[in-house]
């Protein structure tokens, strides 16, 4: 607990600097994410204020006793009224204060700027809008959190090879979903990453399609898109299954999507742009004649949000690659009314390349039930 601790105030000291270089003498952090990133606070509801001295961890009865654990990190102040008036109590004096513009909807802002005093930007507290101000920090993974991605990942890949052999045919996809969450959670995770998906064909052709009542047939695929949460932490994978023969047309986009993969995989390096990853799978499934069937981008940042800086699209702008970067890579193809695929798997960028975190076989063959 006290090399965390040690952690967490470096990472609230280079944020406090951070912010001052930037002009912004107090800081107002209101994503709980963030929170939980300075403090390893994981409970919600709560706000930390730097800048006026001892950091502040704002929140209220039901966690007080949580808290106790972080009170090395930050004075520990329990709300007796609402949000808003502690937050005004706070910065009683101050004559800045940054706040998460990202974050903070506009209704809030306007509330907090009208009790500052601040509703033309004249008089009182003035507020700063601030933004990317920790997405910067929290997009570069330090060894500590790499491992728990990883364990992460180890969850949910154990949880899926409980699973599998459950795989029959008449089981319906609810049912599929409901068996991999519990063994997630069996096994440590503290909630899905997300609504598991589960399609059986030929729901595999709606990228986030979600579970009903269909059930999986013999000689038909199913596509899972499952994630664990652990300490915090996502991880997020997708593989495609075959209960007996694969389907003509399916086997082929499978051969096609896994080469995308691996070959944008294998180019995973610092230095390499996130758009040029996504162009060397994208171009590759187009090449083989199914470029408008992929529409989606190729990969995301993971970390506390399953979905995060870095974005591995050709929609946004590029991003340059930099060891601690955690991303997945899950190149898709998806034909209407005859199914999908979409084959992911989770990766950190190292000093010379990339790491896969995930081992869970992927070849046609050991992806045959």
């Amino acid at each position: 607990m006290v090399r965390e601790l040690l952690l967490f105030q470096a990472r609230i000291d280079r944020l406090t600097k951070s912010a001052m270089m930037l002009g912004v003498p107090v800081l107002l952090i209101t994503n709980p994410l963030d929170v939980a990133y300075f403090t390893g606070f994981l409970g919600g509801d709560s706000y930390l204020l730097l800048g006026r001295g001892r950091p502040k961890l704002l929140s209220d009865f039901r966690y007080q006793e949580e808290l106790a654990e972080v009170s090395s990190l930050a004075e520990i102040i329990i709300r007796k009224g609402t949000m808003g008036a502690v937050v005004l109590e706070q910065l009683s004096g101050s004559k800045e204060c940054g706040v998460q513009a990202e974050s903070m909807t506009v209704a809030e802002r306007n509330q907090l700027a009208a009790g500052l005093g601040d509703v033309k930007g004249k008089g009182g507290c003035k507020i700063i809008e601030t933004s990317g101000l920790v997405s910067a920090m929290r997009a570069v993974k330090d060894a500590s959190e790499v491992a728990l991605i990883k364990a992460a990942a180890k969850i949910q890949q154990q949880a899926l090879l409980a699973v599998l052999p459950e795989l029959k045919p008449g089981i319906s996809e609810l049912e599929v979903a409901a068996m991999i969450e519990s063994e997630m959670k069996r096994r440590g995770s503290s909630a899905p990453g997300f609504q598991t998906i589960v399609a059986a064909q030929p729901n595999g052709s709606l990228p986030h399609h979600r579970p009903g009542r269909a059930k999986l047939k013999a000689n038909k695929t199913v596509l899972i898109d499952w994630g664990a949460i652990y300490k915090g932490y996502h991880s997020d994978m997708t593989r495609v299954y075959a209960l007996g023969k694969w389907p003509k047309k399916i086997a082929e986009i499978y051969a096609i999507a896994l080469d995308a993969k691996e070959a944008a995989a294998a180019a995973l390096a610092p230095g390499r742009t996130t758009r040029e990853i996504d162009g060397l799978a994208r171009d590759y499934i187009a090449k083989h004649g199914y470029g408008e069937f992929f529409g989606h981008g190729l990969g995301h940042g993971l970390g506390l949000n399953g979905h995060e800086d870095p974005r591995v699209t050709n929609m946004q702008t590029e991003t340059p690659l930099i060891a601690g970067h955690v991303l997945t890579i899950e190149p898709g193809i998806y034909l209407p009314g005859v199914g999908g695929v979409r084959i992911e798997d989770d990766y950190v960028i190292t000093e010379r390349g990339a790491t896969n975190l995930c081992s869970l076989p992927q070849s046609i063959d050991a992806c045959t039930l």
